[in-house]
C-alpha cells in the first residue's frame, strides 16, 4: 500500500509538470521484484515551452495525405500516418506502367523518405484503419501483415484521406473476374495478365475460336483512365508484341465499353471527338450507349441503352475503370456522424468534417458541401446593414463585397458568366439603377441565381493535392490565425473565420491517346491536339 501511494505522488507530479517526464525514467518494484509501472516519455512529444504536442493521425498516402505531409512544416504536431501501402504512387503514369513504357519503380516514393526528411516529429504505420471512434478521438487498426495484431491510437486532430474504391455498381461477375487499375499492383497484374494471354494463344493445341477469346482485350468505362489505358494497350501490341508473337497478332482485339453516348465526357467536345476518330483509325472497337450487365470468366453480356439488347463479347481480359465508391470505415464512420444518407464524406469549405470539430477529409473519399448564399441571404443583409435602416446603400453593399465573394465562390462564378465586373453591376440588372437602396426583398431578387453555379470538384489527383497543401497551411499558422483570424466575416456569427476557404484553381486536364499524341485542356478554354501536346503531358510529369 505505501508503494502504491507512492506511485500516486510520482504519477500526480508528472501529470503536473509533464517537462519533468522529459528528464526521468521512473521504475516501481514489488517486495517480489515484479516491475508494477514504468514511465520513459519521449522528449519528441513535448514542444519547446514543455507544452505536450497535439496529436495529428493521417489516414492514407495517396495525393492528399502525401501532399499535407509535405507541406507540413510546424513542429508543434506529433504526427502518427497509418496507410496499407508504405509508399506514395504517381498514379496518372499507371497505365504506362500496365505496358512497360514506365517502370513501377518509377512511380512509387516509399513514405518513410518523404517523412524521415521533415523536422516534424512524423511517424509512419503499414496498417488498414478499420474503425473511427468520433466520440472517444480513437481510430482503430490492424496490421496489414497480420489482422489478428490490432491496435488503438489517439487522436487530437484526425485527417482521413483514405481515397476510395472501384465502383462496381454491383454488376454481377466484376470483382472475380475484372482487374482494376488504382493501384500499382493492379498495373503489374495487367501487365502479367497481356503477356499470359498471348502465351496461351500462342500453344500449338489452341484452336483458333480459344485464340481470338484470349487475345479479346476490353476496357469498361471511357474516362481518362480507361481511355489512357486502351491507347496504351494498342500501342504495345502494334509496336511490340506483334514483333515477339507474329503467329498470333492477327487475333488481337481491343474494345472499349462506355455506358453514355461519348468517352471523356468531362473534357471539351473538340477533344471528344478527336479521340473517338483516333481509334476508329486504330481499329479499337468502340462501343457506346452499351453498358455491361454481367461479367462471366469468359464472357461480358451487355445491354444497348437505346434499345435494351442484351448481347456478349468473349474476352481474355477486362480491365474495369468505371468510377469510384467510398470504403466501408468510411461509410461507417458516415453513419456514426449523422452523414448516412450521403455519397460520400462531407466536409465544409475548410475541409472539416460536417458534424465534427477536429476530424478534417480531403481527396476521394470527400466532397465539400458548399454553402448556399440564399441559405444565409437574411444574415448577410444584416451583417451589412450596418445602421439598420432595413435597406442597404451602395457603399454599405460594396463594404460587404469581398467577404461575399470569398465565402461564397458562386457569386464570383456567376458574375464572370455573366460578364459583370461586380455585385454592384448585378444590383443594377435587378433595380435598372444602381444609385438606389434596396430592401431585403431585392437583395435576395439580385442574388437569387447565383446558387445555380455551385459545383462539385472532380476526383482528381490535382484536387487531392491541393486540398492537402491547403490544410497543411492551416495546420501551419493554427495558432496565429487562432489569434488574428484571416477568413472572411461570420454571416451568422460574429468575429471572422480562422482561415480562407479552400479554393481549388483548375490547372488543365491531359488525355494521352496513343500514337504519341495526347489532348490537352487547359485553363481559358485552350484546347491542343497532337504531339506538341504530347511533349506538353511528359514535361508535367517529369521527375
Amino acid at each position: 500500500m505505501r508503494s502504491l501511494n507512492l506511485y500516486e505522488r510520482f504519477s500526480r507530479t508528472f501529470r503536473e509538470h509533464p517537462s519533468l517526464s522529459r528528464s526521468f525514467l521512473v521504475v516501481f518494484a514489488l517486495s517480489g521484484g515484479g516491475l508494477v509501472a514504468y514511465s520513459v516519455a519521449n522528449s519528441a512529444n513535448y514542444d519547446d515551452a514543455g507544452n505536450q504536442k497535439k496529436k495529428v493521425v493521417v489516414l492514407g498516402t495517396g495525393w492528399a495525405g502525401t501532399s499535407f505531409l509535405r507541406n507540413l512544416k510546424n513542429p508543434a504536431y506529433d504526427v502518427q500516418v497509418i496507410s496499407p501501402r508504405n509508399y506514395f504512387a504517381f498514379t496518372p503514369l499507371l497505365p504506362s506502367v500496365t505496358v512497360g513504357t514506365v517502370e513501377a519503380r518509377s512511380v512509387v516514393e516509399p513514405i518513410r523518405n518523404i517523412v524521415n526528411k521533415k523536422k516534424v516529429n512524423i511517424n509512419f504505420c503499414e496498417a488498414e484503419c478499420y474503425r473511427i471512434d468520433a466520440k472517444n478521438k480513437k481510430v482503430y487498426c490492424w496490421s496489414t501483415k497480420d489482422e489478428k495484431e490490432e491496435f488503438v491510437v489517439d487522436y487530437d486532430y484526425l485527417v482521413v484521406a483514405m481515397g476510395a474504391r472501384v465502383n462496381t455498381f454491383n454488376t454481377p461477375g466484376v470483382e472475380e473476374n475484372c482487374l482494376y487499375l488504382k493501384e500499382v499492383e493492379d498495373a503489374q497484374k495487367i501487365r502479367r495478365k497481356v503477356i499470359d494471354c498471348f502465351e496461351k494463344a500462342s500453344l500449338p493445341n489452341v484452336s483458333d475460336d480459344e485464340r481470338k477469346r484470349m487475345l479479346q482485350f476490353v476496357v469498361v468505362g471511357g474516362g481518362p483512365t480507361g481511355v489512357e489505358f486502351a491507347a496504351e494497350l494498342h500501342d504495345f501490341v502494334s509496336e511490340d508484341l506483334a514483333k515477339l508473337y507474329p503467329t498470333v497478332k492477327d487475333f488481337v482485339k481491343i474494345s472499349l465499353l462506355e455506358a453514355t453516348n461519348h468517352i471523356l465526357n468531362m473534357f471539351d467536345k473538340r477533344i471528344t471527338a478527336f479521340a473517338e476518330e483516333k481509334f476508329h483509325r486504330d481499329g479499337i472497337d468502340l462501343k457506346t450507349g452499351s453498358m455491361v450487365v454481367k461479367v462471366s470468366d469468359k464472357e461480358i453480356s451487355t445491354k444497348e441503352i437505346k434499345t435494351g439488347k442484351i448481347s456478349t463479347i468473349p474476352y481474355g481480359m477486362a480491365v474495369w475503370s468505371t468510377g469510384i465508391a467510398t470504403r466501408p470505415v468510411v461509410v461507417d464512420f458516415m453513419k456514426e456522424i449523422g452523414q448516412a444518407n450521403r455519397r460520400v464524406l462531407a466536409t465544409d469549405e475548410w475541409l472539416r468534417v460536417e458534424g465534427t470539430n477536429n476530424i478534417y477529409a480531403l481527396g476521394d473519399c470527400a466532397t465539400i458541401n458548399q454553402r448556399r448564399v440564399m441559405e444565409d441571404i437574411s444574415s448577410i443583409f444584416e451583417k451589412a446593414d450596418k445602421d439598420q435602416s432595413g435597406t442597404l446603400t451602395v457603399k454599405e453593399f460594396q463594404d460587404t463585397v469581398d467577404d461575399i465573394c470569398d465565402r461564397y465562390p458562386q457569386v464570383q462564378l456567376y458574375l464572370k458568366n455573366k460578364n459583370m465586373s461586380s455585385l454592384v453591376d448585378l444590383l443594377k440588372e435587378s433595380n435598372g439603377n444602381v444609385a438606389k437602396e434596396v430592401n431585403v426583398e431585392e437583395f435576395k431578387s439580385a442574388l437569387s441565381q447565383v446558387d445555380s453555379q455551385v459545383k462539385n470538384f472532380p476526383a482528381t489527383a490535382q484536387v487531392a493535392a491541393q486540398q492537402g497543401s491547403y490544410l497543411a497551411d492551416c495546420f501551419n499558422r493554427m495558432d496565429k490565425c487562432e489569434k488574428h483570424p484571416e477568413g472572411p466575416i461570420r454571416f451568422r456569427e460574429s468575429g471572422r473565420h480562422r482561415f480562407r476557404p479552400f479554393r481549388y484553381k483548375h490547372l488543365g486536364q491531359f488525355a494521352p491517346l496513343g500514337g504519341e499524341q495526347t489532348a490537352a485542356q487547359l485553363p481559358g478554354d485552350w484546347v491542343s491536339i497532337g504531339h506538341s501536346s504530347q511533349w506538353l503531358w511528359y514535361s508535367v510529369y517529369a521527375r
